[in-house]
């Protein structure tokens, strides 16, 4: 499991695709907060789910995770609210259903 830092994005823009490193095998964590985007590009010729662990409750229930569909080929931003920061570490934790070909990176608004 590899900790995702946070790329800042300047107000001028910036490229990303140079940005993004392999995702791993036991998932990764990344930070969380407004304006945080986990960006996953899909090299694969099949979709691929990234799940964001969602470590809360509601009267003693726990809150569904979130399951994203990327499509083969495809490039998908991910909002990584404070909902989905686990209070023990401080991070969000991300899973995949496969890695091959898949490239992540965690991105944060100026």
């Amino acid at each position: 499991m590899a900790a995702l830092t946070s790329n800042v994005i300047p107000l001028t823009g910036v490229r990303f695709d140079d940005k993004l490193v392999a995702a791993s095998a036991g998932g990764d964590t990344a930070p969380t907060g407004a304006g945080v985007l986990l960006a996953v590009k899909n090299g694969d010729a099949s979709s691929h789910t990234i799940t964001l662990v969602t470590p809360g409750t509601v009267d003693g229930l726990a809150i569904a995770d979130r399951a994203v569909s990327v499509p083969a080929g495809q490039t998908f931003l991910i909002p990584v609210t404070n909902l989905y920061r686990n209070p023990t570490t401080g991070r969000a934790s991300v899973t995949y259903d496969g890695v091959t070909s898949l490239s992540v990176g965690v991105f944060r608004a100026s």
